[in-house]
């Protein structure tokens, strides 16, 4: 049995604990927030142990194996460094941090203390993304074109105001680094590393420090081309969430609100029949096992077998620094060059 505990006990805390509960060799066993009635609930439901110091837990709770953290984005780099230093392994909520630095700080520890990072992008465990992935393994879509990633989202002035630190550059970052993050892991997770982006943002609609509409473009390594879309300004509700990929030999969307459904898909090897059955196979499990207990269950099989989690802190990174580097390019209105390929590709 793999022991967790969970540092932040705000609204995503749940899911973790949920996923935990449902995750097969897991247990909760502790939690840890700097507000005691933040806890309770926690303490009703799974009969766990409580912190209000990190520094208690990690000296008090040695038989934790597993830090979960789940605070404000700005705070990660700090948890990660402390409980990966008390030889704990770590599950860091997306984005892995807010700076590259950190998230070298955070790979860095975890890699100097021999313990496993996963970083929360659960999008990749979805039926359709599975789907979608092993049709791109296969080649199934030839020489790649470009790729579409969009979020037409909602999220109101009273999201915002929950908690002082929402839409804050320092802690949370805005519609690109707080809800399209798990788009972008998708779009580089299909797609490859990025050689080049421009952007723009603005902030339209929300009080908020950070942006809560973005648009920009970028070029892959392999030369293919890509179109970013994100917004949190989208009246009434949210609208869509989606990655389309376009081939030589073969087209996909995957749609809906939260990018679970195939909304179209034509593809030269494949026969109208199989292609139904896969858009049916969807369709009867859109969502399939929750993504959270995905990531819970692959980090306690990667420590049972050390091997790596199936998402890294270096794939996290991968994610992070793509909004970094679409927020350099709105704040520079300029193109923007990822350093790693700039020799490769000049």
């Amino acid at each position: 049995m793999i022991k967790f505990a969970i540092v932040g006990c705000g609204h995503i805390a749940k899911k973790h604990a949920e996923a935990i509960e449902k995750a097969e060799n897991a247990q909760l066993v502790a939690v840890c927030d700097k507000i005691p009635e933040s806890m309770q609930y926690y303490k009703e439901k799974y009969d766990v142990k409580t912190f209000t110091d990190l520094s208690d837990l990690l000296k008090d709770e040695n038989e934790v194996d597993v830090i979960n953290i789940c605070t404000p984005s700005g705070f990660h780099a700090n948890i990660a460094i402390q409980a990966a230093n008390a030889k704990k392994h770590v599950v860091v909520e997306k984005p892995i941090s807010l700076t590259l630095e950190d998230a070298d700080a955070i790979i860095s520890a975890c890699n100097e203390n021999g313990v496993k990072l996963t970083v929360v992008h659960p999008n990749r465990f979805r039926p359709a993304i599975k789907e979608l992935r092993a049709i791109m393994d296969a080649g199934k879509l030839g020489k790649l074109s470009h790729a579409d990633a969009t979020v037409r989202w909602n999220r109101n002035q009273a999201y915002y105001d929950q908690a002082p630190w929402r839409g804050t550059k320092n802690l949370d970052g805005g519609v690109l680094m707080n809800q399209a993050i798990h788009n972008l892991d998708l779009l580089v997770w299909l797609m490859g590393d990025v050689d080049q982006v421009y952007s723009m943002s603005a902030t339209r609609l929300r009080n908020i420090e950070a942006e809560d509409v973005s648009v920009g473009v970028a070029r892959f390594s392999n030369g293919a081309l890509g179109i970013i879309e994100a917004a949190t300004t989208i009246y009434p509700k949210n609208l869509e969430e989606s990655i389309s990929i376009f081939g030589e030999t073969g087209s996909v969307k995957i749609g809906g609100v939260t990018a679970s459904f195939v909304e179209h898909m034509d593809i030269e090897s494949l026969t109208e029949e199989e292609i139904s059955e896969i858009v049916e196979r969807v369709k009867a499990d859109p969502l399939g096992k929750p993504g959270h207990q995905c990531i819970i269950e692959d980090i306690v099989e990667a420590i049972k077998t050390d091997r790596e989690p199936i998402v890294t802190g270096e794939d996290g990174k991968r994610a992070l620094e793509l909004v970094i580097k679409l927020y350099d390019s709105a704040d520079s209105n300029e193109p923007v060059r990822f350093e790693k390929n700039v020799e490769v590709n000049s």
